[in-house]
């Protein structure tokens, strides 16, 4: 491919526009934006320097996505409405195709922009709502080819762009904002909506593994696996001086002192004092930094949150704990009344209204609606990777099928609105003791909200074996086998007892059900009690 080599109009040096569509490049040397003008190249002024974000994708690494080679030749990095920075890499393919590998929380999201049918009805930015369905129909800009399917609204916001780096293929700007809509497809299905002109553009994909890119260092750069043995970075809290853990110092917003209990501002690991929290302390029964390994992955739990709701003048408050993964990103442990869950982000698109948001499907399960309000935060310790406050309320859905609890959290802010469904799975303490290498964490008496049903198998079999070793012993005792007679009265009370288990069952059972929804406005049994 040809490429146009020019000299930087700031300082002289030689740049490189590797992509024919590129519109500008940034300079290594100085910085500065060099933009393609129509006989010559021109200043835009310097770029601000790029956040570090411990990134395993890098300027000059190649790769290979569905079965098509690829070179990484820029990105930008854009700031949250929420806080934070994300990295959007340009990946060039074969005829100078460009492809949008969008690095969020860990997660990467490949995209190729997608022609819209001149008929098309697109919705305004402003129209748009989050949770919204609707359906859509787009062509791609290198084939005839129409993809079309339902898409629900998992984000909108305005991005301002912070930094570049290489080849970008549109005019950036530095802080030039960036109306956006996330999407969620049917098929998993990842899409973009970009409202920067007359109609919005699209760009849709899906997730990927970092492993599914293939890559290697063809290039100048090299790759490295996510995070690959990054140390935690050693800091004094700058109100109090006290000594401070960073785990995770390129994605961290927020942090608690251990020592003050001063909420600090971190950009890059550089600390400033917001505010003391004056608020009772609230002590993690999993300490921050422990490491644990579950469902297969091992986890740092790098943050810690009391969160509360009030129902009926009363407040219930439960504990969330922030785990995180180089090459998972992060995940969540809840501790509700002394019952455990697993937690982690899942696609909106999977869910399927159904009745009155009584119930709903997802992923072709029903889900019961248990309870719905407002989350406040009440107590923060250890790193957030958004801009966490202890003002921050959240109106939250929560439906149930036991041992899944479906969650549905949206937050608004100024600048952006968010949606955010995600899946707990109930978790033995027994196996976070194991994980964490725990010993004697606290047990629940209750019931809990997700908590699995005794299991029918093992109280069925120990059924069976009772009512066995019964007809053994009237055998032996009540036959005469032995010589030593037995009341054959109480023979018969134990086979009543036997003959009655199904019933005890049924009733066991259904105590417990009852019992799991005595805390929820929406209970199947509050007629019947």
């Amino acid at each position: 491919m040809k490429k146009r080599i020019v000299a930087c109009p700031a300082c002289a040096a030689p740049v490189e526009f590797k992509l024919s569509t590129s519109l500008v490049t940034v300079c290594d040397f100085c910085r500065s934006i060099v933009a393609r003008a129509d006989k010559k190249v021109v200043d835009h002024g310097k770029v601000a320097d790029l956040v570090e974000t411990n990134s395993p994708i890098q300027r000059g690494l190649s790769g290979k996505y569905n079965k098509k080679r690829f070179e990484v030749v820029g990105r930008v990095q854009y700031q949250h409405p929420a806080g934070g920075v994300w990295n959007e890499w340009y990946l060039r393919f074969p005829g100078d195709k460009v492809g949008w590998l969008a690095e969020a929380q860990g997660k990467f999201y490949m995209t190729f922009e997608r022609r819209f049918a001149d008929q098309a009805e697109l919705p305004s930015f402003e129209s748009l709502e989050v949770g919204h369905r609707f359906e859509m129909s787009a062509q791609s800009k290198s084939s005839s080819s129409a993809a079309a399917g339902g898409f629900v609204v998992a984000e909108k916001g305005i991005a301002t762009a912070q930094s570049a780096d290489g080849d970008i293929p549109w005019a950036f700007r530095q802080g030039a904002e960036h109306k956006f809509a996330d999407l969620h497809g049917d098929n998993e299905e990842f899409g973009t909506l970009e409202y920067s002109g007359d109609r919005p553009r699209g760009f849709f994909g899906r997730e990927v593994p970092l492993a599914e890119l293939n890559l290697d260092g063809d290039g100048w750069a090299s790759a490295v696996p996510a995070g690959a043995n990054t140390p935690a970075l050693q800091l004094n809290c700058p109100h109090c001086a006290g000594p401070l853990t960073l785990h995770v110092p390129d994605q961290t917003q927020r942090v608690t002192c251990p020592s003050c209990k001063g909420l600090l501002n971190c950009q890059q690991g550089k600390l400033e004092y917001l505010q003391t929290l004056n608020l009772p302390v609230v002590k993690p029964v999993i300490p921050l930094g422990s490491v644990g390994k579950l469902f297969g992955t091992e986890y740092t739990v790098i943050g810690f949150m009391e969160r509360y709701a009030v129902w009926e003048g009363k407040t219930f408050p439960w504990t969330e704990y922030l785990l995180y993964n180089p090459a998972k990103g992060f995940r969540w442990l809840v501790r509700n009344q002394g019952h455990w869950s697993f937690v982690e982000s899942v696609p909106l698109s999977k869910l399927k209204k159904q009745g009155y948001d009584r119930t709903v499907n997802f992923d072709g399960k029903e889900f019961k609606l248990y309870d719905k309000g407002k989350a406040y935060v009440r107590y923060v310790l250890g790193e957030f990777y958004w801009k966490v406050t202890t003002e921050e309320i959240a109106e939250t859905r929560d439906y149930i099928a036991p041992p899944l609890m479906l969650s549905l959290e949206t937050t608004k802010s100024k600048s952006g609105e968010e949606k955010n469904a995600s899946m707990g799975t109930y978790v033995e303490v027994e196996t976070l003791e194991a994980a964490f290498k725990l010993k004697d964490l606290p047990r629940a008496f209750s019931v809990g909200t997700i908590q699995p049903q005794p299991s029918r198998a093992d109280v069925w079999s120990m059924w069976v074996c009772f009512a066995a070793l019964l007809a053994v012993l009237d055998f032996v005792f009540v036959s005469g086998a032995v010589k030593t007679r037995v009341d054959q009265e109480h023979f018969f009370v134990a086979q009543v007892i036997v003959a009655l288990f199904p019933i005890l069952l049924f009733f066991m059972r259904h105590t417990f059900e009852v019992n799991r929804w005595e805390n929820s406005d929406y209970s199947p049994y509050a007629q019947s009690e």
